[in-house]
């Protein structure tokens, strides 16, 4: 390793996944200030939601580590989940650093690029479970943890100036069915050469006990689908391989065949097997061809448990899936969480299954069909007593979720805690830990399959839009700027009463774009500009005597 200079740092900048949960994107720096050298940890996705529409993808914003990636040593991916690989295909381009990641995080980043058409351009190293590389000042150590998807890692990042454990996503699951238990001897092994730092999991931190054991899950699931009659459908994670395999196992014990229904179903069990997981599970049936079953014989495993609109339950609920009809006398089991967020489009979705007579089945009313796959208090109390790290700098949570985890910390006598927000540059070393920098950090949008900045004119119109309505305004003019024909004005999304009716409102607000053309003289009716602006204005002004709002005005002008 390295031999460390009276000049260099080690820092820990978050660009996204600090103060939110999800788009985790973090870099480890080391050296002058003047001359680092990185490394990223994970690079993913976050969803959009009501406040942002058109955007189901949003992305952080790389713009900062962009104007060094010549010093980018790596990217190391610590799991296959979204919020933590969804953005490389988007924003490796930018960065063009070797990607590290184990045999089925890069089975699954391979299919994205693929898609994405750069797969070929892309260095991509598998390291093995618990395998170590350098990169630079870096020495790199895989460790085994149990989370909810497949082959999820902690890293050991050692420094010349300490080591950090960055945990990733985590819980401690005494009985995984998949993949190995989590690596204790390991993290305590680090916990006795000497932690510097310790970068956590905070998604559970309010939560008093442990996540629970998808073990406990399987043994929930199996009396459950047994006892069912009809058509049953169950709505999990992809990603969560384990709860797949006991859904399965629960299917197969019923004398069900299972039907995986969603494109990322089939990728995520692709993925399974190419890493010899569910090998002597029974084939899965086609969408096409579970329909030659008996209804109390085949098992749908869908995607879509948030409500997703293109999703396979949405479909199923919505009565359009080509090939998979749900009714009176089905059941549909959720074995999954409600995201934060995702309440509204998950109700939707619930009460449409339940309109056609399907019997619901969730976490709610049915204690023990889902766990969790992120630490509790008691599980974050083991993982400080293992590592005893000096510094707690807490990471995946919202403000209030990184706050109370340095106050748990600091009662587990944790000697610093720092909670930094993205764009915060924390030097770990040498010195006390503290915030010594800010960089630019944001959001990018993929808004239409483009890139746009999170406030980027379109999407600010297409909200003002939204929550105002839109009236559009035309008029044609003569050589002289007079009138020929019109204004014609129509409105979308604005409401009218029979006391008022819409053909009024709009006769009305086509007499004030006229009365404002009105006012124009000379050189002003030459100008279509000048005519736009001032009818907009007019018709804006009166839009808001009516109803009370503002809305998008598009005036056009034609000349003839």
């Amino acid at each position: 390793m390295a031999k460390t200079g009276s000049e260099d740092e080690l820092v820990f900048l978050p660009l996204g996944g600090s103060n939110e949960i999800g788009m985790n994107f973090n870099l480890y720096g080391f050296g002058p200030a003047y001359d680092r050298r990185w490394i990223v940890v994970d690079l993913g996705v976050t969803f959009g939601d009501q406040t942002t529409p058109g955007v189901e993808v949003i992305l952080p914003d790389p713009a900062f580590i962009e104007e060094y990636a010549d010093r980018i040593l790596g990217i190391v991916l610590t799991h296959a989940h979204e919020d933590h690989i969804g953005a490389v295909a988007w924003l490796w381009p930018r960065l063009k650093a070797p990607i590290y990641a184990t045999p089925f995080t890069a089975f699954i980043l391979r299919e994205k690029l693929r898609e994405a058409d750069i797969l070929d351009e892309v260095s991509i190293t598998e390291v093995p479970l618990g395998g170590r590389f350098e990169l630079g000042p870096f020495a790199l150590e895989l460790i085994t943890l149990t989370h909810s998807i497949p082959e999820p890692n902690g890293l050991a990042i050692k420094t010349p100036l300490g080591t950090v454990l960055h945990t990733g996503d985590w819980k401690i699951d005494p009985d995984p069915l998949l993949g190995g238990p989590t690596d204790v001897e390991t993290i305590t092994r680090l916990g006795d050469e000497g932690v510097l730092a310790m970068v956590c999991d905070s998604t559970n931190v309010f939560v008093d006990g442990r996540a629970g054991s998808e073990a406990e899950v399987r043994e929930t699931l199996m009396p459950l689908i047994a006892g069912l009659k009809g058509k049953v459908a169950v709505a999990c994670f992809a990603s969560n391989v384990a709860r797949m395999d006991s859904v399965a196992r629960s299917a197969e014990a019923a004398g069900r065949r299972v039907c995986l229904v969603g494109r990322s179903m089939r990728r995520m069990a692709a993925a399974a097997k190419s890493v010899g997981l569910m090998e002597d599970l029974q084939p899965f049936l086609e969408e096409s061809e579970a329909n030659k079953f008996p209804p109390d014989k085949v098992l749908y495993l869908c995607t879509g448990s948030q409500g997703e609109p293109r999703a396979a339950l949405a479909r199923i609920a919505d009565g359009t899936h080509p090939h998979v009809s749900l009714g009176a006398g089905d059941s549909c089991l959720f074995s999954s969480r409600v995201i934060p967020g995702n309440e509204i489009p998950i109700r939707n979705l619930q009460n449409k299954l339940a309109d056609r007579g399907v019997r619901l089945y969730t976490e709610r009313d049915h204690p023990g069909i889902h766990v969790s796959g992120h630490p509790c208090r008691d599980e974050l109390a083991d993982m400080y007593r293992w590592a005893r790290p000096t510094i707690a700098v807490p990471t995946h949570g919202e403000r209030r979720h990184l706050l109370e985890h340095c106050a748990f910390a600091a009662d587990l006598q944790i000697p610093q805690q720092l909670a930094p927000r993205n764009g915060d540059m924390v030097r770990l070393a040498p010195g006390r830990a503290d915030i010594v920098d800010e960089v630019p950090s944001g959001r990018l949008y993929v808004d239409a399959g483009v890139l746009t900045p999170e406030n980027g004119e379109a999407l600010r119109e297409r909200r003002h839009a939204a929550f105002n309505g839109v009236v559009a305004v035309s008029v044609a003019l003569d050589g002289r700027g007079r009138i020929v024909s019109g204004p014609q004005v129509r409105a979308l999304g604005l409401p009218t009463d029979e006391d008022y009716p819409l053909d009024d409102v709009l006769d009305d607000l086509a007499e004030e774009a006229e009365q404002a053309l009105g006012r124009l003289k000379g050189e002003q009716r030459e100008l279509d500009s000048e005519i736009e602006t001032a009818m907009s204005r007019a018709v804006k002004k009166a839009s808001q005597r009516i109803w009370g709002r503002r809305p998008v005005v598009e005036t056009t002008v034609l000349r003839i």
